[in-house]
Formats: structure tokens, C-alpha cells, sequence
């Protein structure tokens, strides 16, 4: 991708023809095109874009590279500056977008790849947990969810058990031991030709024999890992400080106000307003289509519940007949959601035209109404409604802390295929660590969310 992008732009910059090469200057273009794909190519590994637990899952990997490459070409701006050197503006204004959009491109493309082969059992990290039997159950259970991170439990280990709390397998796992003792764990090890260790919450070792346990890792190459019980918290959260040799993790307090909600608001407003322009067309045929199909209005709105607990009209395209709700009770003993919401697949009360209009989300476009309003927000947990809400438990009720969205968690991953638990999980998830760097990855997602149609019924 690097010889691709830096000799595409030499030629769109300088072409094939012989003359350039008799005014000697071009030859330092030769020379600078060949040392950049070297220095982009180490700018890369000195980056670790190409290490092995940032393959295949996380934005880390993307962010590795951007900034590698940004790097780079802001040193060769401070080098021509320096020294005095006026490098083709053409040249570079090709050679970095072209090469960082082919490389994120390339990883995205090799990413699939690695994610088959994962799903496969292949290309894994062979992982050993340590802990205690509750913290391995669920640390492996978590992994085994998650593949594409590239981790795969084959053992555990229970060092210091009780003799109550010893089982000869752990969530599928075998237990290869409970002796709390550095030689014990490292035959562990070698029994089930581990390649990582992972020190889950509740191991019983003295902090001494942790650290020897590393050193004996490190020196035949076997990977540690130190996995908190901290669940469900994203990465600019988390902070370590060292502290007279000790390794505190920080976790700060999610906050949206002050300059990230302002941010969030025009985001919102900047967005929804061009998007209502965009498919005020679309939204006039949908809206003559549903007019033609069946009797009501065209519209439906229902009241839901938003940011701390008030009230508002959600605007939607209407995709059932007029008398949907008041034949919900009599459905109510087929549904197929997950408890707390209704849903059902074959819907006698959808449209023809609401069918096609939920399976593609287009019933969905008049809230973006709502969102140039002000009482929802493009990325959000789903809006719910009152009924649901009154039967929230204590902890669910912290959805209600940002506005509902459009989009959200929920959505890009698997929406009505969710059980309650996952979809109050990823909309709690959102609500501890907002950014306005994860709305846009939503966003993007949703795109492919709609088109696959996962869910949507």
C-alpha cells in the first residue's frame, strides 16, 4: 500500500517523461520517494500498528496507524522547513490521504479475514486463567463471546481453592490444579501448551509470587495478562499511576455537560438538519406510499421517555393499521421480545408498506425531527416507553441520564435479537463512556446495520 500510494503520487505529480529527470531535481524526488517508503514502512512498526493483541479487534489498531502516519508527514513538513527544502505540495497532498485511507483499508480487509479464522478456532492467543472459580467462569464466558478479540480459554487454574470450592472443570474449562505455588502453575502452563496467562479477580497469591510468576513467563516467552473485575468500562476511562512500584488503575467518573454536551447539541443539529434536507424527497414518497396503502394518518407518534425521566411525542412513520395499539392485548401472549418489550416477527398489524419500511429502519427518518428539537440525539440508548420504564430495576434507570437516540448500541448489534440483559448491558455501556468519537463509529456501523436488516422487525 505504501509503494502503491508514494509512486501513484510521484507519477500523477511528476508523469513518465524523461525531460524531468535532466533537471536533477527530480532525482531528489527518486530518492525521497524510496527513503519515505522506508520511513513510512518503520513508522508503522515503531508505532506497533502490527502487534499481535491489537490485530483483529479495537480501534487501536486504526488509531496506530493514523498516527504513524500523520507523524511522519508532519516530521517531513518540519525537515522541509528546516532545511530549507520546498517539497511539491502535489506530491504530499496525494501520497498521505491516498496511502493512510489504502492502509486502513488493507487492515480493515485483512481484519474479515482474521475474524473467520477466529470464529474457526484459528489464529488464537491459547489463554490459562488464574482466580477464583466465580471470576474464571465469567472472564472465560466473556472471551468465548468475543473471539474476534483473539483470545481462547482452553484451561484454569484455582490457586489456593478451598476444598468446598474444587471442581474438576470451570464454564467447559478443565482445572489443571489449586497448589498456589509458581512451579505448579508454570507445569500448568506446560500441560496445556498455554501461550498467555491471564490473572483473573480472586487469585490467592501472595504479590511476591505474582511477580516471580512474571519473570518466569517473560523468560519462556508466555504472554501476562491482568484482568480487573472491572466490567463494561472503555479505555479513556482508565488510567494507571505508578505508586512506590505499585500499579493503580484510575477510573474517572463519566460526565456528559459542559463543552461535551455543547458539542454533542451541535453535532446533533449540524446532522440532523442536513440529513432532513437530504431526504426531504424520499420522506415525500414514503409518505404518499403509506397514504395509498391503508387508512390513518401518516404519521405515528407515541409518547416515550427521555433524558431524566421526561416525556416527549417520538415521531415515526406509521407502518401498522389505525387500531395497533388497541389490539396489542390481544397479542400480548405471542410475544417474542425479550419480557420487558414487545416484538413480534409476524406483526398482523404491520402494513404492507410498514413491512418493507421496518425492515429497511425508514419508519425511523421522521425523528429526525425530534433530534433537530432537541429531545432525542442521533446516538443513544433506545428511547423507551413509559410502561417499560416503570418497570425499570434501580441500576436500568441510568439510560435515562442522556438523551435517547436514533442510533445506538442496541441497533449495531442485533437490535430485537437482543435479550434484555444484552440491550440494558450496551445501552449502560454507552451511558459510562460517551464520546463523540464512539458516535461516530456508531453511525458508520448503522450503515451496515441497516443494510443487513439484523433484527429488524
Amino acid at each position: 500500500m505504501i509503494v502503491w500510494a508514494v509512486s501513484g503520487a510521484y507519477i500523477v505529480r511528476f508523469g513518465f517523461e524523461p525531460t524531468f529527470v535532466a533537471h536533477g531535481q527530480e532525482y531528489l524526488y527518486l530518492w525521497l520517494s524510496l527513503g519515505l517508503v522506508v520511513a513510512w514502512w518503520l513508522m508503522l512498526g515503531a508505532w506497533n500498528s502490527r502487534q499481535s493483541r491489537v490485530l483483529g479487534s479495537g480501534a487501536d489498531e486504526y488509531k496506530r496507524v493514523a498516527a504513524a502516519s500523520l507523524w511522519l508527514f508532519g516530521l517531513v513538513a518540519i525537515f522541509s522547513y528546516v532545511l530549507r527544502f520546498d517539497t511539491a505540495r502535489g506530491y504530499v497532498g496525494i501520497a498521505l490521504p491516498v496511502g493512510l485511507l489504502g492502509l486502513l483499508l488493507a487492515r480493515y480487509l485483512f481484519r474479515q479475514h482474521l475474524n473467520v479464522r477466529r470464529q474457526a478456532g484459528q489464529s488464537m492467543s491459547r489463554l490459562l486463567i488464574l482466580g477464583g472459580p466465580s471470576a474464571v467462569s465469567h472472564l472465560a464466558g466473556t472471551l468465548m463471546k468475543a473471539r474476534h478479540a483473539g483470545y481462547l480459554p482452553i484451561a484454569a487454574y484455582t490457586p489456593a481453592a478451598t476444598d468446598q470450592n474444587i471442581a474438576q472443570s470451570i464454564a467447559g474449562l478443565p482445572v489443571l490444579g489449586n497448589e498456589p505455588a509458581v512451579d505448579a502453575i508454570l507445569d500448568a502452563i506446560q500441560d496445556c501448551a498455554a501461550d498467555s496467562v491471564a490473572v483473573s479477580a480472586g487469585v490467592q497469591l501472595h504479590p511476591q509470587m505474582l511477580r516471580h510468576l512474571g519473570w518466569e513467563l517473560a523468560s519462556r516467552n508466555v504472554g501476562l495478562i491482568m484482568a480487573p473485575a472491572l466490567t463494561d468500562i472503555a479505555g479513556p476511562r482508565i488510567h494507571t499511576q505508578q505508586v512506590a512500584g505499585l500499579p493503580l488503575i484510575h477510573v474517572t467518573t463519566p460526565t456528559l455537560e459542559g463543552g461535551q454536551r455543547v458539542a454533542k447539541r451541535l453535532f446533533d443539529i449540524a446532522v440532523s438538519g442536513i440529513l432532513i434536507v437530504v431526504m426531504a424527497p424520499l420522506m415525500a414518497v414514503l409518505a404518499v406510499l403509506i397514504k395509498l396503502d391503508s387508512r390513518g394518518p401518516i404519521l405515528f407518534k407515541q409518547e416515550r421517555v427521555g433524558i431524566e425521566g421526561a416525556h416527549f411525542k417520538m415521531l415515526k412513520f406509521r407502518s401498522m393499521v389505525m387500531d395497533a395499539e388497541a389490539r396489542l392485548a390481544d397479542l400480548e401472549h405471542r410475544n417474542e421480545g425479550n419480557g420487558v418489550l414487545f416484538k413480534l416477527k409476524n406483526d398482523p398489524r404491520v402494513t404492507r408498506v410498514g413491512g418493507f419500511l421496518r425492515r429497511a429502519s425508514l419508519d425511523e427518518l421522521p425523528q429526525l425531527f425530534n433530534i433537530f428539537g432537541g429531545s432525542m440525539s442521533l446516538v443513544g440508548p433506545r428511547p423507551p416507553l413509559p410502561r417499560e420504564v416503570e418497570a425499570y430495576e434501580r441500576d436500568v434507570r441510568r439510560r435515562l441520564l442522556v438523551k435517547p437516540g436514533l442510533t445506538g448500541l442496541w441497533q449495531v448489534s442485533g437490535r430485537s435479537n437482543l435479550s434484555w440483559q444484552d440491550s440494558v448491558r450496551l445501552d449502560l455501556y454507552y451511558v459510562e463512556n460517551w464520546s463523540l468519537a464512539g458516535d461516530l463509529v456508531i453511525l458508520l456501523r448503522t450503515v451496515r446495520a441497516v443494510f443487513h436488516s439484523t433484527g429488524a422487525y
